[in-house]
């Protein structure tokens, strides 16, 4: 398909919100058979640029329209060498080329941490040739979660996996699905059920080679720590970001989490219903 940029004049909105902004964009995309690749800020000149794989200028502006009818000054096609001329190596701007599937990924994703409760104790009980075998559909279980909902695994850590979404939704529902499958095989297994805990932030992580880094991951593994077993718990952006999609959340209140100045508010995703 075609490559556009677009051009946004008077943008006064903080990067966390064009951030924001972004993920809505991505989450109605496939509607209209876009890509929003990624984007860029210049804060003092007020303006803002969006690199759109798109059939038509058209289409692509639909998206913008629907998602926030934030609709840009301009839109031009260009192709990928004239744009990193322009605009300097795409490596080097808030979205980067997975150097692992030359696809390109948007700057802000989702963040999601499961965690395999008690994994020594199982260890010990079960024997090693056991544990891994148990640990094997645990692994199972989350990366068919990941395939359904086009979730990325980053790594394996160990008594889990670290996984990035485009859309917060999508990270909602997978996270959904992996702890009714887990319930689905307790039942099966009761003496030796699985007992995970999921959390999920969103931002702008940093990319080196395969590997994320940054606040968000930071804040998602710490929600992560802090979910009950069985449970999902997700940071309030991913609330905001799954407005209109129909998806569950308790507030818990507001929380203290270890490396966060700030007390961050959370909410559990009662996925039982």
């Amino acid at each position: 398909m075609p490559l556009y940029m677009d051009r946004h004049e008077g943008v006064t909105q903080t990067a966390e919100e064009v951030a924001e902004v972004h993920l809505r964009d991505i989450e109605i995309q496939g509607k209209y058979g876009v890509r929003y690749v990624t984007y860029w800020i210049e804060e003092e000149a007020q303006q803002a640029f969006c690199l759109i794989d798109a059939p038509s200028k058209e289409r692509a502006a639909l998206v913008h329209k629907e998602a926030h009818d934030d609709v840009a000054n301009e839109i031009i096609e260009v192709n990928q060498p004239v744009v990193e001329e322009f605009m300097g190596r795409i490596a080097s701007t808030p979205a980067a080329k997975d150097p692992a599937t030359t696809e390109w990924v948007p700057a802000v994703r989702a963040i999601l941490f499961t965690d395999l409760e008690s994994s020594v104790a199982e260890t010990q009980q079960l024997g090693d040739a056991r544990y891994v075998d148990q640990l094997r559909v645990h692994n199972t279980v989350i990366r068919d979660s990941l395939d359904a909902h086009n979730g990325r695994e980053v790594k394996h850590t160990g008594d889990g996996i670290m996984a990035s979404f485009v859309a917060a939704s999508a990270a909602v529902e997978s996270a959904i699905t992996m702890q009714k499958s887990f319930a689905t095989q307790n039942e099966a297994r009761p003496e030796h059920p699985f007992r995970v805990r999921i959390g999920i932030s969103a931002g702008e992580p940093v990319m080196d080679h395969d590997d994320l880094y940054g606040s968000a991951v930071n804040l998602a593994k710490r929600i992560c720590d802090c979910a009950e077993t069985g449970g999902i718990l997700v940071a309030q952006v991913v609330r905001e970001l799954c407005i209109g999609k129909d998806l569950p959340f308790a507030d818990t209140g507001e929380t203290e989490l270890r490396g966060f100045e700030d007390p961050v508010r959370l909410y559990e995703v009662p996925w039982q219903q």
